[in-house]
């Protein structure tokens, strides 16, 4: 197994047929996507809150939003002092929900990150979950594809951003996990998700149970 100092060599080497610098309508069409949620691009640009394409949301950015976005772009010119190249900027989205507190979709270059786990573990996500999905990104560029989490992916973790390579994160999940409400029908209790729960509170949803066909009724 390559030594973190031997890969970063070895990529250095294949770096010499760097890629050369993407032309602004190049930067213009990366920012396109089919996601109707909110879009970021991060063009290379000395203030990177200043060149931002946004679709499908009127929303300005809250101020760690933003520096999320200028940590992208620190990581990103850290990554091309370090390989001795370019790398296109990705189109980035605060639209993820779950327990993820952020995902890296390789093909189509582009950034998600959790917009509540970011309120509530801003340092955290600002020192470690961003390099860490960046990391994924370059790897899929400068390798194609590898294992998620394999050598060339911590490698570029120690190396590049000098940050110890954690597959997963260890934040409070406990308000972004969905939880159910108990209800009730003739054959017994029956769970219901908090989003149909919610739409019974505000009378926009009545429920059926499938079997005795009589309505829910809370607990």
């Amino acid at each position: 197994m390559l030594k973190p100092a031997d890969l970063l060599n070895a990529l250095r080497r294949r770096s010499s047929e760097a890629l050369a610098p993407l032309s602004r309508s190049t930067h213009a069409a990366l920012g396109q996507s089919q996601d109707k949620s909110q879009v970021i691009t991060s063009p290379p640009a000395p203030n990177p809150t200043q060149a931002h394409i946004f679709t499908g949301s009127s929303r300005p950015l809250s101020s760690l939003q933003i520096q999320v976005l200028e940590r992208i772009e620190a990581c990103y010119q850290e990554a091309e002092i370090s390989l001795k190249r370019t790398f296109p900027r990705p189109v980035t989205q605060f639209s993820l929900r779950g327990k993820s507190a952020g995902t890296a979709h390789l093909q189509q270059n582009r950034l998600r990150f959790n917009p509540v786990l970011l309120r509530e573990n801003s340092e955290a996500f600002l020192t470690e979950v961003v390099p860490h999905e960046i990391c994924h990104l370059l790897c899929f560029q400068l390798f194609g594809k590898t294992k998620p989490h394999g050598k060339e992916w911590q490698s570029l973790m120690l190396t590049v951003f000098k940050v110890n390579p954690s597959t997963t994160h260890s934040f409070n999940t406990t308000s972004v996990t969905s939880r159910d409400v108990e209800y009730r029908c003739a054959c017994g209790p029956i769970r219901l998700s908090i989003r149909r729960h919610n739409k019974v509170l505000r009378g926009e949803s009545r429920y059926i149970c499938k079997r005795c066909k009589t309505h829910l009724t809370a607990i």
